[in-house]
């Protein structure tokens, strides 16, 4: 390996840090599309069974709880990806 070849390195790993931690990241959009699902679903079932409305509430705020969760290890990812990597 030639010195110019080494002087890119450390260049070409920071870049491939910066497209790795933006793909992490485009978790949160399916976070998104996913929690709108769940309230989506919880309003359709309420319309179509009022005297479930208590026990589909609780069924989607654990819905939305599990995506959230989802959505939380985007950022966790992205952040190892840049800093501990």
């Amino acid at each position: 390996m030639t010195k110019r070849e080494e002087n890119y390195q450390p260049e070409m790993l920071e870049g491939a840090k910066s497209i790795g931690a933006g793909a992490a990241t485009i978790a949160s959009a399916g976070a998104a599309i996913g929690i709108g699902n769940v309230f989506s679903s919880l309003i359709h079932s309420v319309a179509r069974n009022p005297s479930l409305a208590k026990q589909s509430f609780g069924y989607a705020i654990l819905g939305f709880a599990l995506t959230e969760a989802i959505a939380l290890f985007a950022p966790m990812m992205a952040f190892l990806i840049l800093f501990v990597f």
